[in-house]
């Protein structure tokens, strides 16, 4: 990376970081409870001198217990699921492979589904059950494309779509069986993708496999360029094109799953996020991946808090990424006239 480049890269981090604090502090603020700058800062002052101030009780409890952990999930999910999909398009080699390709979603439904059917929606079952069944989808594909033989890529494609329609399947079973009173609403709402009712218990769900799953593919985020040189001259260069390609999927699988047992499904943005990102540091996973991280913190936030201010009843966050998502991604094909 030439001294220009890199301070081109430097310039856009630095502007991405800006950005991702001026967009959570505006979430934090915007709200049908309005709360101001200046009360924001008279709350973290008064955390930080351990004073109580009776007057800015309910906005403390906005702010502290409701706003901010839905905050900093929608960041973390963002950002999760956008460099997921960045690490898999190129290491398939694929600019219309996103983090679902492998039956993780469709796994971590199930599981979702299950555990609301079986068991109380918030006992600590039910959280990890979505987990769970997510990792366990990437062993069926692993199973099914041949193990630690030499895996093409088409075998993970049809191994990952076979997973899928069997998750499917068995989710739609579970919808059939469940009580179209209460457990279905629930079952269909979480399967929307939403960030309503967010604690700090998500966050520390998730944070924990999320955060080993990011930091593993920045680890990768060079090999990830030698995979799109073909296998032998992979082996050439001195790495295991097979093994790197399976730690790569396992580390995306980690993160994905972790994202989605938190929120639910959310499609659209690990497809989407990783093409916009390409277009301003171009195709070099070194730059692309971290680019990639920081846009789907800064995009999820912003679309989660359209979704908890549009209208009174709040609109589930999958359907306003699919309505965001899908249009741009038709323009940015139309303009590459299909050559992606």
């Amino acid at each position: 990376m030439d001294r220009t480049v890199r301070n081109q890269y430097l310039i856009i981090i630095t502007f991405l970081c800006i950005l991702l604090v001026l967009v959570i502090v505006g979430s934090m603020v915007f709200g049908r409870y309005k709360i101001s700058l200046v009360d924001i800062g008279n709350v973290i002052k008064n955390r930080i001198n351990g004073t109580y101030d009776d007057t800015l009780k309910i906005m403390d409890h906005v702010l502290i217990n409701v706003r901010l952990p839905r905050i900093l999930l929608a960041g973390l999910v963002g950002a999760g699921l956008s460099i997921s999909g960045a690490a898999l398009q190129g290491t398939f080699q694929n600019p219309l492979v996103s983090p679902d390709l492998l039956g993780v979603c469709a796994g971590a439904g199930f599981g979702a589904a299950l555990g609301i059917l079986l068991f109380s929606d918030d006992s600590v079952i039910s959280s990890l059950l979505p987990f769970v069944f997510g990792i366990s989808s990437i062993l069926l594909v692993f199973f099914l494309a041949g193990g630690q033989g030499r895996t093409e890529t088409l075998s993970l494609i049809l191994s990952g779509i076979i997973v899928s329609s069997i998750f499917n399947a068995l989710t739609s079973l579970v919808k059939y069986v469940a009580d179209t009173g209460d457990k279905l609403p629930a079952i269909t709402f979480w399967l929307m993708g939403s960030f309503s009712n967010t604690t700090y218990t998500h966050i520390k769900i998730s944070i924990i496999p999320a955060s080993i799953g990011i930091i593993g593919l920045l680890a990768l985020r060079w090999k990830i360029n030698l995979l799109s040189l073909g296998d032998e001259d992979a082996y050439t260069m001195g790495i295991n094109p097979n093994r790197t390609r399976w730690n790569i999927i396992f580390f995306s699988t980690l993160v994905t799953a972790a994202c989605v047992t938190v929120s639910g499904i959310i499609g659209w943005i690990g497809l989407v996020i990783p093409h916009i990102c390409r277009r301003i540091v171009g195709g070099n996973h070194g730059r692309l991946l971290p680019v990639s991280c920081l846009m789907g913190a800064i995009f999820m936030i912003l679309v989660d808090s359209i979704a908890r201010n549009l209208t009174l009843a709040e609109i589930p966050i999958g359907i306003l990424t699919a309505l965001i998502g899908a249009p741009f991604f038709a323009v940015i094909y139309r303009q590459s006239k299909g050559g992606m």
